[in-house]
């Protein structure tokens, strides 16, 4: 006789164990990795490194382009966008994808950013962002406040202001933009100012409300680049002389026989203006050099400022960029696959 007992069936009133809920345990979150930081930091160096290191455990890595200049098909050169050499054999996307005379916005990058990560997750991919324009990489994780358009009328009153006025109505108008903005900081204040005035609502009221963000559908593996300044404001200088023996010159000469409208993004790229000068006389070999190099310092500082105070605390910070790839991105190697 078998020693093992048959269950009884239970009684039709005796309440069965509820089936079991799909959503317990939820598939995992597709990975894409973020190495950001200011100009020069080495982010594109370690992302292809990244991207050799995940290819080698067997993983399909892509290098996503997130700078608002190398976006940009004029801007090979002074935006050091990656030559093919420098791309290692990874396969690099949205870079150089841009007419300089369409503006790129935050909104339309990352309405593209999102287009190639959905891509490259089908595909199992993994993205890598690397780029330091930190607007886009915000936009792309948080999402975009629906702020309304601003109606013309409102928008002319307001950027007719003088400084002083704008600074004087913001503080009264949203108290909070105010105290939260530097006093010299014109486009931020006009900007808030005609937002309160536009729609009745500050931009922190808007800003509570972003939508189309990925960042809860992603398992994001960040890292910020800080490295220590006097080496990457050498870096900056060494980086600025070396555009202009690649033929930094010719590159704006092209750009600037084009016509475009001098207020356009493509037209303003650190660089572009200082090299502008040197070709028409306004400025020598010398000044411009030295003016390109201060400009870019100059955004460098900026770059460096805004990445060690907005981004999450959580998110990573290394000043060595000479570490191995694997040893930061721990848990992105850990990935189940």
């Amino acid at each position: 006789m078998s020693t093992r007992e048959t269950p009884e069936k239970p009684s039709s009133n005796v309440a069965s164990d509820p089936p079991p809920n799909p959503l317990s345990n939820p598939p995992a979150k597709p990975p894409v990795a973020l190495i950001a930081g200011p100009t020069a930091s080495g982010k594109s160096d370690l992302a292809v490194r990244l991207a050799q290191e995940l290819e080698a455990e067997g993983w399909r890595a892509v290098v996503v382009n997130c700078d608002s200049a190398q976006v940009y098909a004029d801007l090979q050169i002074l935006s050091a966008r990656p030559t093919r050499a420098e791309m290692g054999g990874i396969e690099h996307r949205l870079f150089g994808i841009w007419d300089g005379a369409v503006p790129c916005s935050a909104a339309d990058w990352a309405a593209a950013a999102k287009r190639e990560i959905a891509e490259l997750h089908a595909a199992e991919a993994v993205p890598i962002l690397c780029g330091g324009t930190g607007l886009y990489i915000r936009t792309l994780i948080e999402g975009i406040a629906p702020i309304p358009d601003i109606d013309p009328a409102t928008r002319s009153a307001v950027r007719a202001l003088a400084p002083e006025g704008a600074r004087a109505a913001l503080e009264r108008e949203d108290p909070e933009a105010a105290a939260r903005l530097a006093p010299a900081d014109r486009s931020r204040t006009t900007r808030a100012l005609e937002v309160v005035r536009a729609t009745g609502r500050t931009q922190r009221h808007w800003q509570a409300r972003k939508t189309g963000g990925i960042g809860s559908d992603i398992a994001l593996h960040p890292l910020i680049l800080l490295p220590e300044r006097d080496w990457l404001f050498e870096r900056c200088d060494r980086r600025f002389a070396a555009m202009l023996d690649r033929g930094a010159e010719r590159e704006v000469a092209a750009l600037l026989a084009r016509g475009l409208d001098p207020s356009l993004p493509v037209m303003r790229a650190i660089g572009v203006p200082e090299i502008a000068a040197l070709l028409d006389g306004s400025m020598s070999r010398e000044c411009a050099l030295a003016a390109g190099r201060a400009a870019t310092r100059q955004y460098a500082k900026r770059q460096y400022t805004w990445f060690r105070n907005q981004p999450p605390e959580a998110w990573p910070r290394q000043e060595s960029v000479g570490c191995a790839a694997r040893s930061i991105f721990v848990s992105l190697f850990q990935t189940p696959r």
